[in-house]
């Protein structure tokens, strides 16, 4: 069987691409998700854009470099990307955590593949892409939420399998022969979407045909890996219906810079088939992101009674983007077997949420938990952030023993998360471009201050903001308190093992005299004295990767052994591998 070189590869970069080397102490910024402060999890995008290229004509790849290089310490990014032979490399820049990883990796393609084409997407991409587009390694940015047409419009040209030109391919943005920016219109914002699913089939094939499943992998962390949990996101829809202050996706910030101006959602019925077919292939969690109710109670009663009496084990993840009617929460435990639901209150008082954009009362929430509980709910996860508008440490302590409180009265099957926005508030949110109105002090504004802020020897020293209430100093040492003091009241409810307790007490420990030791160093006028002392560092530094508040496996939601169905994937892609 010939296979030959993929048309497109797409790389995942790690948010530093050579962390291996530097002292980096990333601190509780990736506490909040399953992957580790590399942010190894490539975005979802990657699926659908595979999938529409390959129904072009195209062979495409996915190469995820961060997840290679946590989990094998030999593993040389460089020597596998100067291997690889395609007629373009794809770089996603959409949490703008990869500023760095992105564009390193970005000359890495340039350095062995001077004369083939390298082009970023992502939202962050989008943002900076007057900026992106003038880094030397940077050939191509395809702006937008939905780039899959004029990716595969580029890519037929590139492969010269098209005659259309550059300047009528839209939301592209790239260099003409002069080396001068053009910036086509931003066109295509497509109302419906329904091309694309996160089809599994697509992908693992792919990994198949390269024999490199390893590269496929979404996520590697510590002794956790993908192929033991493969958790499945279903996205629901691009865009939002909601306004929270400091998110870079709300429905006024994916309008701002996206050109968005309304959701689109995926059909019902094709949520519920897609789900379902996903039940086939794992055993593991199944994320719906986005809440169901935000397009209307019919939307998501649809997708309920396409699940009503199928027979699966996974454990579905509903989102909740406000509070929600008993009727839901009923229905959703005669639809489901096993579910579990999250809400991200973000603090305990109401007067700051709302300013941040939440209308939903304290007893709103409680009464979600109470009815959610009552119809078979397995575990109701809360998330509470630090750094809002109006909100001191005082207030932060004051949501954690909220969160004390809420596990007294549920049990242990209330799970509380609490973390700062970090390292960086999103631009293009409301809170970033109205920074002043809404109490906020930004400290970087362009891509190359965040690239280089990625590098801080602190997290710390890498947030992009401070707030009225409280500076950086503060925020930092409020998340550590915060994060002392929910672990030992989840001790205290049974939520957490003693294990988990005393190890995750110690991990913040250390991060509090490594963020005091950290500190001291920078204070020293010598430079090199400066770096030697923090590479002294780096073997601690490296213990707080994983994380540092919030154990993983304690964010891990209930789920059976051999996840994975490897056999009925492998059943249903092989019958593609003769056509390669």
């Amino acid at each position: 069987m010939y296979i030959r070189n993929p048309d497109l590869v797409l790389l995942h970069a790690p948010a530093v691409y050579d962390f291996r080397e530097r002292p980096l102490m990333f601190g509780p910024i990736a506490d909040g998700v399953p992957s580790s402060p590399l942010f190894e999890m490539y975005p979802i995008g990657f699926f659908s854009i595979l999938e529409h290229l390959e129904r072009g004509g195209m062979k495409v790849r996915i190469v995820n470099l961060a997840a290679r290089m946590l989990g094998d310490a030999s593993f040389n990014p460089e020597k596998m990307i100067r291997k690889l032979k395609p007629a373009a490399f794809g770089i996603d820049l959409h949490w703008l955590a990869h500023a760095h990883g992105s564009l390193e990796v970005a000359k890495v393609c340039k350095k062995y593949h001077p004369e083939t084409p390298v082009i970023f997407g992502g939202l962050s991409a989008t943002y900076f892409h007057d900026e992106l587009i003038r880094y030397p390694a940077v050939d191509f940015v395809i702006r937008g939420d939905s780039t899959e047409e004029p990716f595969l419009r580029l890519m037929k040209v590139i492969t010269a399998r098209s005659s259309e030109h550059l300047d009528e391919i839209p939301n592209l943005v790239w260099k003409d022969k002069d080396s001068e920016v053009r910036i086509n219109p931003f066109t295509h914002v497509p109302s419906r979407f329904n091309g694309c699913a996160n089809n599994y089939i697509y992908a693992f094939r792919t990994a198949l045909r390269y024999m490199d499943i390893r590269s496929l992998s979404p996520w590697k962390s510590g002794s956790s890996h993908w192929m033991d949990y493969p958790i499945t996101p279903i996205i629901t829809c691009r865009g939002c219906m909601h306004n929270c202050t400091f998110c870079g996706g709300s429905k006024k910030a994916v309008a701002h810079y996206c050109n968005r101006n309304k959701a689109s959602f995926r059909d019902p019925e094709m949520i519920a088939e897609e789900i379902l077919k996903i039940t086939a292939y794992t055993r593991a969690p199944i994320f719906i992101i986005g809440d169901l109710l935000q397009s209307g109670k019919e939307y998501a009663y649809k997708v309920l009674e396409g699940l009503r009496e199928k027979e699966f084990e996974n454990h579905l993840v509903f989102e909740l983007f406000t509070c929600a009617p008993e009727e839901y929460f009923k229905l959703v435990g005669e639809s489901v077997k096993n579910f579990n639901f999250e809400i991200s209150p973000d603090t305990h008082d109401e007067k700051i949420r709302s300013r941040e954009g939440k209308h939903y009362t304290n007893a709103q929430i409680e009464a979600n938990i109470e009815w959610a509980m009552e119809h078979g709910c397995n575990r109701f996860d809360l998330f509470f952030m630090i750094g809002l508008p109006l909100q001191d440490c005082e207030s932060v302590m004051d949501t954690v023993e909220w969160c004390g409180e809420l596990m007294g009265r549920f049990g242990k099957r209330v799970v509380p998360f609490i973390l700062s926005y970090s390292p960086f508030l999103d631009p293009g949110s409301i809170a970033y471009e109205n920074a002043s109105e809404y109490g906020y002090r930004i400290r970087f504004r362009t891509l190359e201050e965040y690239r280089k802020a990625m590098l801080s020897p602190s997290w710390k020293y890498a947030l992009n903001y401070e707030t009225e209430w409280m500076s950086r100093d503060e925020i930092v040492d409020c998340t550590y308190r915060a994060g002392m003091h929910l672990n030992r009241l989840k001790a205290e409810y049974g939520v957490i093992d003693q294990e988990i307790f005393r190890s995750t007490e110690e991990r913040i420990k250390l991060a509090i005299e490594l963020t005091r030791r950290i500190d001291e160093i920078m204070e020293l006028d010598d430079q090199k004295e400066r770096q030697k002392e923090l590479n002294a560092l780096k073997p601690e530094l490296d213990m707080m990767l994983d994380y540092v508040i919030n154990e993983k496996v304690h964010m891990e939601w209930p789920a059976s052994k051999k996840n994975l169905k490897l056999f009925n994937l492998v059943k249903a892609a092989i019958s593609e591998l003769f056509r390669w």
